[in-house]
């Protein structure tokens, strides 16, 4: 398929609206249905496989051409550095949890927590696991049930509780290093993950900050619980420090995650939580963990070259950039297309790597910093992913509730997801560091 350079047409775009629209309209219709997790039920790779197929049929060249296009799209060295760190992440996590590192982390948080400062505390908990294991899910899922606990014990707010776990997960889930967001924006823009947190962090730790003051104003308990001393293993914490630690002073990804693997699967082979078979299992387990994200980042990288060759990057780009007048609403236009896509797939990862090739040519044709572009990308999707009342987040969440609390409760309070909202707009519109985007653009019109 000869490459049509300068050529914009539209109907190229069609084969990702397809699989945008199979997503939706799959979660949409399982939600009339009363299925649980409805959005989550229809594979996405199946749905991009779908709007591949639609690209095939539609744009013009011969099959051979376009398989070609595809397989190139697919072996991106971009997608398959992403595929390759999402398989040790997900390593990383299982081992992790396995030997026991989430509950103690949970529990070491609890006994030292003051019974005045709950709800400040459960954010604090939940942002520290999040940012560890990479997952507000897991977060969620983990601190989830003690939280209801500890609030109907002591008397709390339980939308407001709910609401403080939900801003934790989701700020660890957005800075994490081995976040499946944070792997897939750092990626698509080109830059390295500790110079995206750094930026990240400046716009996020205000938003936590803020969040935390106004929990130990208006979260105290009415009557006092009695916080038990919870067990807990300090050595078995030890490897997300060190992931956390080593990925800030910029050590290799790759040799990060591949310490962190080896440290847990020592410390599992002392305490005999492990053996050297069941360690295999379990990092085995961690790969097949990331098997959607990982399928799911090649065919959007095939179906993403597909789309580019035919114009409709460049349709897109002349459409957009009709609204653009430079590099601030260009940033603008990066938090909408995100959020956008994120509210129509309820999943953030998906839609960071669907805009992720947009992105990155409007941080080069507006003089965007990558790590900035990489910043606004993970921003913004996690924060449509946390108050939308159809994601996976939020539908775990209130489920510990057992009814008692509806999505739309939790929503006003989430003040951290609202915040970190402000301070991303905000920082939009005052000076920051900015580089050119052009020594090392990302490829996807090979």
């Amino acid at each position: 398929m000869k490459e049509q350079k300068n050529l914009s047409k539209g109907v190229s775009l069609i084969p990702f609206l397809v699989f945008i629209l199979v997503y939706l309209g799959s979660g949409v219709y399982l939600q009339t249905k009363g299925v649980e997790l409805a959005f989550y039920q229809f594979p996405a790779p199946v749905a991009a496989f779908i709007g591949i197929i639609f690209a095939f049929l539609l744009l013009k060249g011969s099959i051979n051409e376009k398989f070609d296009t595809f397989i190139n799209g697919c072996g991106n060295p971009n997608i398959i550095t992403m595929c390759i760190i999402y398989l040790l992440a997900g390593a990383f996590a299982t081992v992790s949890k396995v030997i026991g590192g989430v509950d103690s982390t949970v529990n070491l948080s609890l006994t030292y927590i003051h019974p005045n400062y709950i709800i400040a505390g459960l954010f604090l908990i939940s942002s520290f696991i999040s940012l560890a294991t990479g997952t507000s899910v897991g977060s969620i899922v983990a601190v989830g049930p003690i939280a209801v606990g500890l609030a109907q014990r002591a008397g709390l707010s339980l939308p407001l509780t709910l609401a403080s776990l939900l801003g934790g997960a989701m700020f660890g889930d957005n800075l994490s290093v081995i976040s499946d967001t944070t792997i897939a924006a750092t990626k698509t823009q080109g830059c390295e993950m500790k110079d995206k947190f750094r930026v990240n962090l400046i716009i996020a730790l205000p938003a936590a900050i803020i969040t935390l003051i106004l929990l130990i104003i208006f979260g105290r308990p009415e009557t006092i619980p009695n916080i038990q001393a919870y067990d807990f293993n300090f050595i078995k914490i030890l490897p997300y420090l060190l992931v956390l630690i080593l990925s800030l002073i910029g050590v290799n990804v790759f040799v990060v995650l591949t310490m962190g693997i080896f440290l847990s699967g020592l410390i599992g082979l002392y305490y005999g939580e492990l053996t050297l078979l069941t360690l295999c299992q379990q990092i085995f387990e961690g790969f097949k963990g990331m098997t959607d994200i990982f399928i799911l980042s090649m065919l959007t990288g095939g179906l993403a070259e597909l789309t580019s060759k035919a114009g409709g990057i460049q349709f897109l780009m002349e459409k957009t950039q009709k609204l653009i007048r430079g590099r601030k609403s260009a940033q603008l236009g990066i938090a909408a297309l995100v959020s956008l896509t994120d509210a129509a797939v309820a999943n953030n990862t998906v839609a960071i790597i669907i805009n992720g090739s947009i992105a990155n040519e409007l941080s080069r044709k507006y003089e965007i910093d990558p790590k900035r572009s990489a910043s606004i990308l993970d921003i913004f999707s996690c924060i449509v992913q946390g108050i939308i009342p159809y994601g996976a987040q939020m539908l775990i969440l209130v489920s510990f509730s057992n009814g008692l609390v509806s999505p739309f409760d939790v929503i006003p309070l989430a003040w951290y997801i609202h915040l970190l909202a402000i301070c991303a707009i905000i920082s939009i519109f005052i000076p920051f560091s900015y580089r050119v985007n052009k020594e090392n653009p990302i490829n996807y019109n090979n």
